[in-house]
């Protein structure tokens, strides 16, 4: 075990792996990540696997871009098959207000280079057959959303960051940070002292816990959410874009030869409750019923729950704490997190590095919600 580093990265999801790869690849010599349980077992794991711009705020739109454009090359680098399909992320909208907004954040997309559109609700039916249109007032669409395998996006960068010479210690609790005059000195773990001048937090929900240990508030909670699987539908009609019903955020994309269901639950209380509930069934029924009928006479074989990592405006925290001095972080991304692990890790190596990002994200730092600077997004499921 390491005894001295000259980055500890603490979480090993895809936002962790991410960030020591792309600090390792720019040559920053030693990276130390390190993960209280397997690479990924956290919320990554646990992820749908959805992949999209489509957003209303411009940095989401930025990150979401650039990560569709690293998860693309994902197979040259850093070289792991991550199992892509690229079949179109599909907002069924049925309130005038959601119609509106989404007009504004498509507009924005197209500016920033998404070839998003809205779309009819008969267009909507060709693209996602399963659907009912009752209700229905109009879509949006961007081809080039989808969805891949967290499992192996995490992999991925973990054995390029090893190759680029960063060290990856698993069953590695972190119990304390130690911080001298505003100045990080250290991370203390079940496995020993690490003496380090800098720290990255890329520990999702359990960041607030993380921060706290350095005296750095983290607004993050985490919130339970659940999917299901079908059984295999032979006449499914493929592709399967990622559907997503906005009233209700019931969504559903392929899975094998099945499909994977999802859907909030507004009664579910912030809390790191992982247990499976049957709770949320009724209205997750409900919702079917009223969008996918057809898929009411489908079997379910299984699923399982996971945490989001919620703040306050759904919105991410990525930036350098005012006080506490290379005490940096990327965490709270309220749902969207696996999808901007790559932009994140690129704006993260370069916060570190002193330079500026592709895309500025001071408005995501940590020291908005002291003010009155809220960044409300509004595309979240």
């Amino acid at each position: 075990m390491e005894t001295e580093a000259e980055v500890v990265v603490i979480g090993g999801g895809v936002m962790g792996t991410s960030i020591a790869f792309h600090l390792a690849e720019a040559g920053v010599r030693g990276v130390v990540l390190v993960e209280r349980d397997e690479l990924g077992s956290g919320s990554t794991c646990k992820a749908a696997g959805g992949v999209r711009a489509q957003f209303s705020d411009e940095v989401n739109v930025r990150l979401g871009a650039r990560s569709l454009e690293a998860f693309a090359r994902f197979g040259e680098r850093p070289g792991q098959e991550i199992d892509l399909h690229r079949v179109g992320y599909l907002f069924l909208l049925s309130r005038p207000e959601d119609v509106a907004s989404f007009e504004r954040g498509v507009a924005l997309q197209n500016e920033l280079g998404v070839p998003s559109r809205i779309i009819s609700v008969a267009e909507a039916r060709r693209l996602s057959p399963l659907i009912s249109a009752d209700g229905l007032l109009a879509a949006a669409f961007s081809p080039d959303d989808g969805h891949c395998t967290p499992e192996s996006v995490v992999l991925g960068y973990a054995t390029g960051a090893r190759r680029h010479g960063a060290a990856i210690r698993t069953h590695c609790e972190v119990l304390g940070i130690e911080a001298d005059g505003g100045d990080v000195t250290a991370v203390v773990t079940s496995r020993g002292r690490i003496a380090t001048p800098a720290v990255v937090c890329a520990a999702g929900p359990w960041s607030a816990a993380v921060g706290a240990m350095a005296g750095v508030a983290l607004p993050v909670e985490p919130l339970r959410r659940q999917i299901v699987f079908t059984e295999p539908m032979p006449g499914l009609p493929r592709p399967v874009p990622m559907t997503i019903d906005f009233a209700s955020s019931f969504y559903f994309h392929a899975e094998g030869a099945g499909l994977m269901l999802g859907m909030s639950d507004p009664e579910e209380a912030p809390g790191f409750r992982l247990g499976r509930s049957d709770a949320w069934l009724p209205r997750l029924t409900a919702a079917i019923g009223a969008r996918a009928p057809r898929l009411l006479d489908v079997g379910l074989t299984g699923g399982w729950a996971g945490l989001y990592e919620v703040t306050p405006d759904h919105n991410a925290l990525i930036g350098e704490d005012e006080h506490v001095s290379r005490f940096l972080y990327a965490t709270g991304f309220s749902g969207h997190g696996f999808l901007q692990g790559p932009a994140v890790g690129e704006v993260v190596r370069d916060l570190y590095l002193g330079r500026a990002p592709f895309t500025d994200v001071g408005p995501l730092h940590a020291a908005r919600f002291a003010g009155d600077a809220l960044r409300p997004e509004a595309n979240r499921v």
